[in-house]
Formats: structure tokens, C-alpha cells, sequence
């Protein structure tokens, strides 16, 4: 009955008016909802006999900076055996904004959650053990928010003198470089002095 994604997001409206049903792309039923009420939607998809949202496939963030605001998302992918299909549940969020964890929920959100944390610094509060995963416990800022340099913060390198890895800031020193601007078919004069040439 409810393979049609028409008729999913008609009976999730019923169930859920607050929701923010988007357009149906390729057959994905993408659903917006507030922080407060993700916990008790994602339980409902599971618990659902006509629905059976059992599996969350992943959980992860977006960085929408300086394409609209708020200027995070927390993206949840559900599948359904029994429906054969799957659907989006996404929380917009502010900068500094906490979401509750659905570990409670999807046991392995827990995982998902924590690199959420690392990749963008997205806080799920309840979270039993939030901490990095991804990156070593004193790395500064989050590497997947647009605003983070591509070189980073720190470099991580032997050092021949010390015989030991040290950590130090990022220094990044432009060499003088002789640019050709000389026509390519006339190309450039080169002098070399005559203690060269021995």
C-alpha cells in the first residue's frame, strides 16, 4: 500500500503536520523536521507496522555555507525491507546549535554522531561518548566546514635535526620562481656566469 511515496508523505503529514515534505526526487521522499521532534519521527518510522523504517543506513552533516541559512544540515537515511525503499530526514541547523542523538533510537548512530562531531562540530547532546574519531584528540577546528583552510591549522612531520615527529603550525614559504614570459617560439635567454660553466 504505502510503495507509493505520494502516499508516504500524505500519511507522515497526518502523523506529523509540522512536517516539511520537499518534492519527491527519483524515489527518495525527502522530509525536513525540527530538532525537537527528530527523535520521536525516527522512532515512529521504525516502530510503524505499514511503514518499517528499520535500518539507518548513515547520518552525516552538511556545510551550507554561504548557500542559505541556518548553515547546517544532520541527514538521515532510512531503509525499509519490507517497502523496498528509502527516505531522507534532514534538521537544518545554526552555527553553535545542538541536535539531540538518536542513539537511543539506531544504536549505530552512535559512531555516525561522533564523526558528524569531528568532520563539522556539529554537538549531539546525550550522546554517551562524544569525542573525535576521525582526526587525534588536540587537532583544532573541524575539516569539512567551508571556512576550515586546506592546508589546516598544524603540519605533522619528522624532524631529521630532533629524530622525533613534531607538530608545529603551518608555514607555507612561496620560493622565488624565474617566470618564462618570453614568446615560446623566441624562448629566454638564459646568462650563466662563468664559475658555472666549470
Amino acid at each position: 500500500m504505502f510503495q507509493n511515496l505520494e502516499l508516504q508523505a500524505n500519511y507522515l503529514k497526518e502523523k506529523f503536520p509540522d512536517l516539511d515534505v520537499k518534492p519527491i526526487v527519483g524515489d527518495n521522499l525527502i522530509i525536513y523536521v525540527s530538532k525537537d521532534k527528530v527523535n520521536e519521527l525516527l522512532t515512529f518510522l521504525r516502530d510503524d507496522s505499514e511503514l518499517s523504517f528499520k535500518t539507518l543506513l548513515d547520518l552525516f552533516g552538511a556545510d551550507l555555507l554561504g548557500v542559505r541559512q541556518p548553515r547546517f544540515e544532520v541527514i538521515y537515511n532510512l531503509l525499509s525491507y519490507k517497502l523496498n525503499n528509502r527516505i531522507t530526514i534532514k534538521v537544518a541547523l545554526d552555527d553553535n546549535e545542538t541536535i539531540p542523538s538518536v542513539g537511543k533510537v539506531f544504536i549505530n548512530a552512535n559512531w555516525y554522531e561522533r564523526e558528524a562531531f569531528d568532520m563539522y562540530g556539529i554537538v549531539f547532546s546525550d550522546h554517551d561518548d562524544l569525542r573525535r574519531i576521525l582526526t587525534d584528540y588536540n587537532f583544532e577546528g573541524y575539516p569539512l566546514r567551508k571556512d576550515f583552510p586546506l592546508t589546516g591549522y598544524t603540519e605533522l612531520r619528522y624532524d631529521e635535526d630532533k629524530k622525533e615527529i613534531v607538530l608545529e603550525p603551518v608555514n607555507l614559504n612561496q620560493e622565488f620562481r624565474n617566470f618564462d614570459f618570453e614568446m615560446p617560439w623566441q624562448g629566454t635567454q638564459y646568462s650563466i656566469n662563468k664559475e658555472q660553466k666549470k
